[in-house]
C-alpha cells in the first residue's frame, strides 16, 4: 500500500472537530456559570479520564504528551487567574510565559515522536526523567536569574525575520516550526489517527499561546481540547486494530458482523476467496501471498453498484450490498473477477530497490517475472424462509464452493447450476 493511498482525512477529522469546537468556544464572550465552572475543572478532569485511559493500556507516549500539556496549563492559568483577580500580571509572568512558549513545543514534539518501547518501566522512567530534568532545569534558571534568563528568551535575534504580528518570543517560532515539520514527516511515514491528532495538537498550542491572556478561558478550553485529540487518537486507533485488517486495509470480521445486524430486508451477500491461494505461499512465499491478499482487496475495495468489502479471514473475503438483488449484483462482481484475472503480479525480487522508480526501471529492463490471480465469487439474496443475515451468508459460501466446483474462476449465485454460472471460459483449473 502506497504512502499516499495510506493518508486518510478521517485521521485528521476528530481532531480538525475538536480544534474549531474549542475556537468556536473561546471566542464566546459571555458564560454563564455553569460553563464558566466547567472550563476551570475540564483540563484536569480530561487529563484524569484520558490519563487513566492511557495508563490502562499502556500507552506512555500519550500518557506524557498530555501530562506536558498539563503542566503548561498549569502553570499559565496560575499566571491568568492573579491577572484577572488583580489587573495586572505577577512580576515573573514574562519568564514564565516565555519559557512555556519554548519548552512547551519542545516537549510536546519529542513525545510525540517517541515510540513506545519493550520495557515499559524503563520507558516509563526515562520519560519522566527527561520531563524532570528539562522541567528542573528551566525552574532553577527562573527562581535564580530571572532577568538574565528574560533578557535571553526575549532578544530579537533575527530582525530580518521579525514581524510586528509576532506575539510570541522570536525562538518559539523555529521551535513549532521544527515540531511541525517533523510531526508532518512522522504522519507521511506512518499515517495513523495518533500521529494526526499530533500534528492538530500543536496547531492548537500555537494559536493558543497569544491569546492566553487575551481571550478568556482561551488556555482551559484548548488545552483539554488537545489532551482530548490525543485521547480520540488512542480510542480511533483502537477502534482500527478491533474493526479494520492491518494487512489489506479493510474492515475486518468484527467490522462485517456489526453490519449485518443493520441490514434491511433487501440485501446480498458474496464471498469470494483467492484460487490457489496454498500454491501462492508454498510456490513463491509469504510476501508474495500477503501481496495478492492486498491485490484482491484492492479490487474488491473499488466494486461498483454500492457493494462494500470486507476480510473475512485468511484468503476469504465478504462484500455487502445493501437494498439490491442478486441481478443488479452479479455484472459488478463479474467485472472485478475480470479485473483480478487480467492483472499480473510483478514478482519482487529481495534485492530490489527502495525508490519505486528505479524498481519499475529494473523490472521493465530485466523481464521481472509475473503471476496472475484469479478468485471465485459465491453470491446470495435474502429470501423469505432466511431470517438472518448469517444464513444468507452461509447460502453465499456455498455457492462459493459450487463456484469451486465450476473450475473457480467465476460467479455463482446461490441456486445456480453450473450450465447458470457466469464464468470465463479461458480460466484455468
Amino acid at each position: 500500500m502506497s504512502r499516499v493511498s495510506a493518508v486518510r482525512f478521517s485521521h485528521f477529522l476528530p481532531s480538525l472537530l475538536l480544534l474549531l469546537a474549542g475556537l468556536s468556544a473561546a471566542y464566546v464572550k459571555d458564560l454563564n456559570v455553569f460553563f464558566t465552572s466547567l472550563f476551570n475543572v475540564l483540563p484536569t478532569l480530561v487529563l484524569l479520564l484520558g490519563g487513566s485511559y492511557c495508563a490502562v493500556y499502556r500507552r506512555q507516549r500519550e500518557l506524557f504528551l498530555m501530562i506536558t500539556v498539563y503542566i503548561a496549563y498549569f502553570l499559565l492559568d496560575t499566571q491568568t487567574d492573579f491577572y484577572r483577580d488583580n489587573g495586572r500580571v505577577r512580576e515573573d509572568a514574562a519568564v514564565v510565559f516565555h519559557l512555556c512558549c519554548l519548552l512547551l513545543p519542545l516537549l510536546f514534539s519529542i513525545y510525540a515522536l517517541w515510540q513506545e518501547k519493550t520495557h515499559l518501566f524503563r520507558d516509563f522512567v526515562a520519560r519522566g526523567a527527561v520531563l524532570l530534568a528539562v522541567g528542573s532545569v528551566a525552574l532553577a534558571l527562573e527562581q535564580s536569574y530571572p532577568q538574565a534568563v528574560l533578557n535571553w528568551l526575549a532578544e530579537i535575534r533575527w530582525p530580518a525575520l521579525h514581524g510586528s504580528w509576532m506575539s510570541l518570543i522570536q525562538l518559539s517560532y523555529p521551535m513549532f516550526l521544527i515540531g511541525f515539520l517533523t510531526l508532518a514527516v512522522q504522519y507521511w511515514y506512518q499515517p495513523r489517527p495518533l500521529h494526526a491528532a499530533q500534528l492538530v495538537g500543536l496547531l492548537g498550542l500555537f494559536w493558543m499561546l497569544p491569546q492566553t491572556f487575551i481571550l478568556p478561558f482561551t488556555l482551559n478550553i484548548m488545552c483539554s481540547q488537545v489532551m482530548l485529540m490525543i485521547a480520540a487518537g488512542v480510542a480511533h486507533e483502537a477502534y482500527q486494530m478491533a474493526f479494520r485488517d492491518e494487512l489489506t486495509g479493510l474492515p475486518g470480521r468484527r467490522a462485517l458482523n456489526e453490519r449485518m445486524q443493520r441490514l434491511g430486508r433487501n440485501y446480498v451477500l458474496a464471498m469470494s476467496d483467492v484460487d490457489h491461494f496454498k500454491r501462492f505461499n508454498d510456490t513463491h512465499g509469504h510476501d508474495v501471498g500477503d501481496q495478492v491478499l492486498r491485490l484482491v482487496a484492492s479490487k474488491l475495495s473499488k466494486v461498483n453498484g454500492g457493494g462494500r468489502a470486507y476480510r473475512y479471514g485468511g484468503e476469504e473475503f465478504a462484500v455487502v450490498f445493501a437494498g439490491k438483488t442478486v441481478e443488479e449484483c452479479l455484472p459488478h462482481l463479474e467485472e472485478i473477477r475480470e479485473i483480478i484475472a487480467d492483472y499480473d503480479i510483478k514478482l519482487r525480487n529481495s534485492d530490489r530497490p527502495q525508490d519505486d522508480h528505479q524498481g519499475r526501471q529494473r523490472r521493465a529492463g530485466s523481464g521481472a517475472s509475473s503471476v496472475s490471480v484469479t478468485i471465485s465469487i459465491g453470491v446470495a439474496e435474502r429470501q423469505a424462509e432466511q431470517r438472518t443475515p448469517e444464513e444468507v451468508l452461509k447460502s453465499a459460501d456455498q455457492a462459493l464452493y459450487a463456484a469451486k466446483g465450476a473450475g473457480r474462476n467465476c460467479v455463482v449465485a446461490a441456486g445456480q447450476t453450473r450450465r447458470g454460472a457466469v464464468r470465463m471460459e479461458s480460466a484455468a483449473g
